[in-house]
């Protein structure tokens, strides 16, 4: 599988015990260790790295280690992006962020499905969808997004919500399942006192 090669999505195909993602997989778990071994303030490094690893990579891009993530290439990452500690991203298929994205820790961004069926499961098999996170989006620590998930412009994902279906933009959203509270208004502007230096 090189570079350019992707893995099916929305069809079930022999993900597990399969020699050819595996040696993908393995590649990308040793840039990503090659990593979180580097000082944290080591920026200039953490970029050599992320440039290699990831498929597309804006400027100013901060990912906080410990990261993880399965190929790494099917990632794309807009300007300005900020994620906290221990981010984990299984790609399987294309996981995009646009740009002023903030991810909080812990939080995990899985594109893949194993097969319901316990045969189908057992053989290995199962399903890939892309995740697509929209611009001036915050995602709250602990936030799990899953396959097949867009989270539209602008919105924020409250902390421990387990994001199953796609958010519109503009909302604050949170829960398990992560539903709608509410739109982002006007009064969000002056919803917290501004610190005096």
């Amino acid at each position: 599988m090189s570079k350019k090669a992707e893995v099916p999505t929305y069809c079930l195909f022999q993900g597990c015990y399969n020699p050819v993602y595996e040696e993908e997989i393995r590649k990308g778990k040793a840039k990503c260790w090659q990593y979180n071994q580097l000082s944290p303030n080591d920026v200039e490094a953490q970029r050599e790295i992320l440039s290699d690893l990831l498929g597309k990579m804006g400027d100013n891009v901060i990912i906080t280690p410990p990261f993880w993530c399965d190929y790494g290439y099917h990632i794309s990452i807009g300007h300005s992006f900020y994620a906290n500690h221990n981010m984990i991203i299984t790609d399987g298929a294309d996981v995009s962020f646009g740009d002023h994205v903030f991810v909080a820790p812990n939080c995990c961004f899985t594109t893949a499905e194993h097969a319901i069926d316990p045969e189908q499961r057992k053989a290995g098999l199962e399903i890939a969808k892309p995740i697509t996170i929209g611009n001036n989006v915050w995602i709250g620590a602990g936030t799990t997004v899953l396959a097949g998930v867009t989270i539209g412009d602008n919105s924020v994902i409250g902390a421990g919500s387990v994001v199953t279906k796609s958010i519109p933009p503009n909302v604050v959203a949170v829960g398990v399942p992560c539903k709608v509270q509410r739109p982002i208004t006007k009064e969000d502007q002056t919803r917290y006192p501004f610190y005096q230096v």
